[in-house]
């Protein structure tokens, strides 16, 4: 590829396209990529990059995969899509026997949407209307976790920290939902009562306007990139079912496998009410989500005035989306991905390790395949994107973290390469 190319592209882009959390006009440098496979992004000007965020956490199996591949293709030539209003077909039906199987007893029903935050727009519209349905309307506020974060819509927005979220801008527009702290027992530790004092206090005193608490479990993502204990989850559960309050798990950036297990919630063995899944869910091909419920939902929600759940995007169980899943899903279970995902935390571990002795850092941690460097302040994206891109990987940044969720298919030795210009580029802030 040509610099004339890369030139081209970046002018083309800078006219005509607004990319996310970025300004439309004079923004960061943008980086055109042509082509991918495995764990390497070509850039148009002919570098390499090794892709340490598995695009925002997706791609699990890297890029341009045999396998997903085909069952996009042999799905092609099958029905591309087809509205989900009073039709059906077989890779939506296999999918959602597929989830039913692999999640906990007691998720018996699903519903497709096309991304993680229209999961969470669906899991607080299903656990708002199932109380209308129990005749008891009055409970239609939600409980979420300060550093939680939840999606971009607006409901989904009002879920997220309102302070120390990158959504507070539209606070005044917001439905106004509870707040209970973050917990602050590291994932290795026990959940003392201390933790539960406050949300234990929320739930008491307004259980009765309360649909649902929401959390991410084991792992708050993009609200900082914390790990907390999954005893927390065994408490918070007790809780919910003590003042008959819905427990809803998001779990878009944790479920198959980031954590070690196939879904986070399995560290505590709680089975919330409802289950929201998305971004690998279909190894990153294809923008499909799903919002799991047991079948005391669903009667709740049927006996509601509107006799059905009312919400239906276009895009829900789209048959190629579909497909995709299955085979991504079938590929990660035949291979002995909890050794991967606990080879890539050791690694990670190890090649981040050097960045705790720097006087910028505040701490490194790792869960699965995660890895962060949290400094004491926060970069600026016009510096440090360019810092990695020169050093042949691709990380990005936001906030104080610096972080990596890697394709499980990463090698040792790209692990290495990726976490040393981890380390590098935070010794150079």
């Amino acid at each position: 590829m040509t610099d004339t190319r890369w030139d081209d592209l970046q002018r083309g882009d800078s006219a005509v396209i607004w990319h996310p959390y970025a300004p439309a006009v004079n923004g960061p440098e943008i980086f055109p990529i042509v082509s991918a496979s495995g764990v390497r992004l070509d850039l148009a000007d002919g570098r390499q990059l090794i892709d340490g965020m598995a695009s925002w956490w997706c791609a699990i199996h890297g890029y341009n995969h045999p396998t997903l591949n085909r069952a996009v293709e042999t799905q092609l030539d099958a029905v591309s899509h087809l509205m989900f209003g009073g039709l059906t077909h077989p890779p939506a039906v296999a999918l959602a026997q597929m989830l039913v199987e692999l999640t906990p007893p007691g998720l018996d029903r699903v519903f497709f949407s096309d991304s993680g935050s229209v999961a969470v727009e669906v899991a607080m519209k299903m656990a708002i209307q199932y109380w209308y349905g129990m005749s008891q309307p009055r409970k239609h506020k939600l409980v979420a976790l300060r550093n939680g974060y939840h999606g971009d819509t607006f409901g989904a927005m009002s879920l997220c920290d309102p302070v120390t979220g990158m959504h507070h801008l539209f606070g005044d527009a917001l439905s106004k939902q509870l707040f209970a702290p973050a917990p602050e027992c590291p994932f290795d530790d026990l959940c003392t009562d201390n933790e539960m004092v406050e949300i234990t206090a929320l739930l008491s005193q307004q259980h009765q306007d309360i649909a649902a608490v929401i959390v991410e479990p084991v792992v708050q993502g993009a609200g900082g990139m914390r790990f907390y204990s999954p005893e927390y989850l065994v408490k918070l559960r007790a809780l919910c079912d003590h003042y008959e309050v819905l427990l809803i798990f998001d779990e878009i950036a944790t479920g198959f496998g980031r954590t070690g297990k196939l879904f986070a919630l399995e560290h505590a063995d709680v089975v919330p009410d409802i289950l929201c899944l998305g971004k690998a869910l279909t190894g990153g091909y294809m923008t499909l989500a799903a919002t799991l419920c047991s079948e005391r939902m669903c009667s709740g929600i049927t006996n509601s005035e509107a006799g059905a759940f009312m919400h239906g995007p276009t895009f829900m169980a789209n048959p190629l989306a579909c497909a995709t899943a299955i085979a991504s899903i079938q590929l990660l279970l035949s291979q002995p991905w909890q050794r991967t995902v606990q080879r890539l935390q050791v690694e990670l571990a190890h090649g981040l390790a050097p960045a705790r002795t720097l006087d910028n850092v505040a701490e490194v941690r790792t869960l699965g395949a995660i890895g962060v460097i949290e400094l004491k302040e926060a970069v600026d994206m016009r510096t440090v994107q360019p810092m990695f891109v020169d050093r042949g990987v691709w990380v990005r940044p936001f906030g104080k973290l610096i972080y990596a969720m890697p394709p499980y298919i990463m090698a040792s030795a790209d692990v290495a390469t990726l976490t040393a210009a981890m380390v590098d580029v935070a010794a150079h802030l």
